[in-house]
């Protein structure tokens, strides 16, 4: 009996645990259908999840329901828009629960929602994307109260790792929580429900662009009382914190037909002013262990009324610190005579008439005193600014004082006394006509000192003067390195770039006696100096908040190699674009005028220039200016004067240097007086060694112009002639900015200097043909300026040479001809006088005589003249 009855039990324990790993299968569609069934009947957005799995193990005894990546996708008016997303739900309920048809409601008695992400929104014409609930007629209102969906019965639930965002384009609220862990226990299956809460989340708070909390951390324990038939939601033994501040508070939430009631009130639990540092976000105010206070700080408040489409709860809020003080261990100062007096108040329920007053807000640090007080009011609509500050800073002293994480050491001393008044829409359209500032403020002896620059920045001096339209910089004196400022100017708008979000708007004249760039340039390390990939680099910009001028005057100014004095002009920075405008200066022993634009607006930075230089030294410019260099190569073995004007346009690189191939211009250049050192060049070198008829270091060029375009990294330089000794020159042709070129040139050069070449050919001009007489010698150059390829072609100069001879010897022929023939013509015509040589036999006749003379005459030209053999028989 008992191996069969172990037998039996065996046979039962195998058919439950195949049970148990079947149903899910079996019984999967179920759940399936059941949320598709809710998703078509109720909701007018897509609905979507990846899987639902279901096991009887997980939550043994219970059923274990799974939903992955849940997500609802909102229709028009926010088309595309995702409203939740969850990438867990788990519901725990009965294993009846399985079995029921998909129109039966279904019990829960657990949930937990993992990674969720929730964002509600209201559009600037009311549309929200919350409501996605389908209208349904009294019909199906009337079988959903006989019952369908899931029946949430629970006794604990929880939100884990989520994120919620609130967002309203009317009333310009935007509210974000992060981090979102949430959990209850309980029971919510009756109508008055009971929950212990813990809850968790960093939250921030914009309003009207104003960002009032950032990532503040936020803890609730709430015991909760839910009336749900009377919808009254009502707070019990209450504890709260804003960052390390903890609150205490108690009161009610009820839900009305057409508007919401709300009673709270809460306060802080002692009046320790270490409260105060507790409500700065931690990350500033450190670790609080060991701080020494004294005094008191309290913050208390009730928010009680009625919150509908007009009205907002009324609202007393106090703050408040009397004669406090606090030092952190570590640090040698203390913050002392802290008195705090501010309230934030709402006596009507209308948001427009919610306003914050600062009664005294003092400190001192050592004998120093800082104070302010003002007020804001119509903070919802067009809030209205009246706040004077009074008092002095010793910058030295705010990080030995208060744990400040300052990435270098500030120095120096704050005076302020100023008093201002304006509404944000004055701001906004500019009308600072309404805007009523007084006041002066001043800045002594401070010091910046930072990694990212080489030398530390001193301001002996700036003065502010605060007036209602301006505000004036009187004058400022700036030391760094070698560099030394003086400047003084306006400012149009502080407040509207400080609190409305302009671009920074003023006027300023700036002086010098000495600017060297380098004194503001990030200085290199090793790590930093070595080439790196330009696409990783972090592209240089413009600022896109200034919209100013400045006017300057610099004695020197020190770039690189480069030495400019007495340079003037000024600089226009508007749109992420730097306009420089009317630039003079003295450069390489001559006169430099520059007009021009950088902009980093666009994705490829961009700029054009107008440049005159004037007189310079050649040697010198083209020694430090390598954009000269890329232009005319060659100017390297120059030594003189040169004048030139150049138009260009181009890309930048990410450090803003010009991108050689992008450039587009042209340029017209005047040699006016230099000489030739061949041994700079390779090129000059190589030509001078195969032109032996020329000594190119004993050439003295002058007054030679030339016009150069270039276009895609090619220089086009056009023909231009010039004389060498007295030698015509023509030379054009093109090359790039990676040094290879293509040039013709063209040498109008004396007969004699073609050498062996041409002495049979000359032998029988004479000495002043053959000084006159002159031949185009053609020169080709190719390869690149370290290693021309030279190609004199001789051949040529010899072909045209051998014409030229050729058409003087027929010259000097046709002549002769005339000449001798002109004796036969007078002999046949019996013109002569002479009488006829008896010798002579009668066959001479006068063709005879016309063809001894042409053989006389051709056989000098062709050199081969001989003598008549005077022993041949005649005919």
């Amino acid at each position: 009996m008992i191996k069969k009855a172990l037998k039996i039990f065996g046979i039962l324990l195998i058919l439950l645990v195949i049970l148990i790993i079947s149903l899910p299968f079996l019984f999967g569609g179920t759940i399936k259908d059941k949320i598709r069934y809710l998703a078509n009947q109720h909701v007018n957005a897509k609905v979507d999840f990846t899987d639902v799995d279901i096991s009887l193990i997980r939550s043994f005894p219970q059923a274990s329901v799974v939903i992955d990546e849940l997500s609802i996708i909102n229709f028009e008016p926010f088309e595309g828009d995702t409203l939740a997303y969850a990438k867990t739900i788990s519901l725990d309920m009965s294993i009846n629960e399985l079995f029921k048809d998909a129109s039966e409601p279904i019990s829960v008695q657990k949930i937990i929602i993992d990674e969720a992400n929730i964002a509600i929104k209201t559009d600037s014409l009311g549309n929200s994307n919350f409501n996605i609930t389908k209208k349904q007629d009294k019909t199906e209102v009337a079988t959903e109260d006989k019952g369908d969906s899931f029946i949430f019965e629970l006794d604990h639930y929880e939100i884990n790792n989520s994120k919620l965002l609130y967002k309203d384009e009317i009333s310009k609220v935007a509210l974000i929580m992060t981090n979102v862990n949430h959990s209850g226990d309980g029971s919510l299956s009756g109508e008055n429900v009971i929950l212990d809460t813990q809850s968790s989340s960093e939250v921030s708070l914009i309003l009207n662009d104003t960002k009032y909390l950032n990532k503040n951390a936020l803890k609730l324990d709430a015991d909760l009382e839910l009336d749900l038939k009377n919808q009254r939601y009502a707070f019990k033994e209450n504890k709260a914190y804003v960052n390390q501040l903890p609150l205490e508070f108690e009161g009610f939430v009820q839900l009305f037909e057409k508007y919401t009631e709300v009673d709270l009130s809460f306060k802080t639990p002692s009046s320790d002013f270490k409260n105060f540092l507790a409500v700065i976000p931690e990350a500033y105010a450190k670790n609080l262990d060991g701080v020494q206070t004294t005094g008191d700080f309290s913050v208390n408040g009730s928010i009680k009324g009625k919150v509908d489409d007009t009205h907002i709860p009324k609202m007393d809020i106090k703050i408040a610190s009397n004669n406090a003080s606090f030092k952190y261990p570590n640090l040698p100062k203390s913050v002392q005579n802290i008195t705090i007096d501010t309230q934030i108040k709402n006596d009507t329920g209308l948001a427009d008439d919610t306003y914050v007053k600062i009664d005294n807000l003092t400190f001192r640090i050592d004998q120093d005193t800082f104070a302010a007080k003002g007020s804001l009011r119509n903070i919802t609509q067009n809030m209205i600014v009246d706040m004077a500050v009074n008092g002095t800073l010793n910058l030295a002293n705010l990080d030995k004082a208060y744990p400040l994480k300052l990435e270098q050491q500030l120095n120096g001393i704050l005076r302020a006394n100023v008093n201002t008044n304006f509404d944000m829409q004055s701001l906004e359209k500019e009308q600072y006509q309404n805007v009523k500032s007084s006041g002066t403020a001043s800045l002594d002896n401070f010091t910046y000192a930072s990694p990212e620059l080489p030398n530390e920045i001193k301001i002996k001096k700036a003065n502010v003067s605060f007036k209602p339209k301006t505000i004036t910089l009187d004058k400022m004196q700036v030391t760094t390195g070698t560099s030394d400022l003086t400047a003084e100017g306006t400012i149009n708008n502080l407040m509207g770039f400080l609190f409305s979000k302009q671009d920074l708007k003023g006027n300023f004249n700036v002086s010098s006696e000495v600017f060297a760039v380098n004194d503001f340039m990030v200085a290199q390390n090793e790590s930093t100096a070595v080439e790196v990939d330009k696409t990783n680099e972090e592209a240089l910009q413009i600022p896109s908040f200034i919209d100013a001028t400045l006017n300057f005057d610099a004695k020197k100014v020190l770039y690189d190699n480069l030495e400019l004095k007495n340079t003037k002009g000024s600089v226009k920075i508007s749109d992420e674009t730097a306009y420089l405008q009317n630039v003079t200066s003295d450069l390489f022993d001559g006169g430099l005028a520059f007009n021009g634009k950088v902009s980093t607006k666009s994705e490829t930075p961009n700029f054009g220039m107008n440049l005159d230089l004037s007189q310079i030294d050649i040697a010198k410019s083209f020694s430090s200016l390598e954009l000269l260099q890329g232009l005319a190569p060659i100017a390297k073995a120059l030594t003189g004067a040169l004048t030139t004007q150049i138009n260009l346009n181009g890309n930048l690189n990410k450090d803003l240097t010009p991108v050689l191939n992008s450039l587009k211009g042209n340029a017209l250049a005047e040699i006016l007086d230099a000489q030739v050192s061949t041994a700079q060049t390779p090129l000059l070198s190589k030509l001078d060694s195969q032109l032996k008829f020329l000594d190119l270091d004993k050439l003295s060029l002058k007054d030679i112009k030339t016009s150069l375009s270039f276009d895609d990294g090619k220089i086009n330089v056009k023909p231009f002639d010039f004389d060498i000794k007295g030698i015509k020159v023509t030379a054009g042709g093109t090359h790039s900015f990676d040094m290879s070129m293509n040039y013709n040139v063209s040498l109008d050069i004396p007969a004699k200097y073609l050498g062996n070449d041409v002495g049979g050919l000359i032998s029988q001009l004479s000495d002043k043909e053959v000084n006159e007489m002159k031949v185009a010698l053609p020169i080709g150059i190719s390869g690149n300026f370290s290693n021309p390829t030279i190609n004199l072609n001789t051949k040529q100069a010899v072909t045209q040479l051998t014409q030229q001879i050729i058409e003087k010897q027929k010259e000097k022929a046709k002549d002769k001809i005339l000449d001798k023939g002109t004796g036969v013509l007078t002999d046949l015509l019996g013109g002569s006088n002479k009488e006829k040589d008896s010798t002579k036999t009668t066959t001479d006749e006068p063709e005879d005589k016309l063809k001894d003379a042409a053989k006389d005459i051709l056989g000098g030209f062709l050199g081969k003249k001989k003598k008549k053999d005077t022993t041949k028989t005649k005919n």
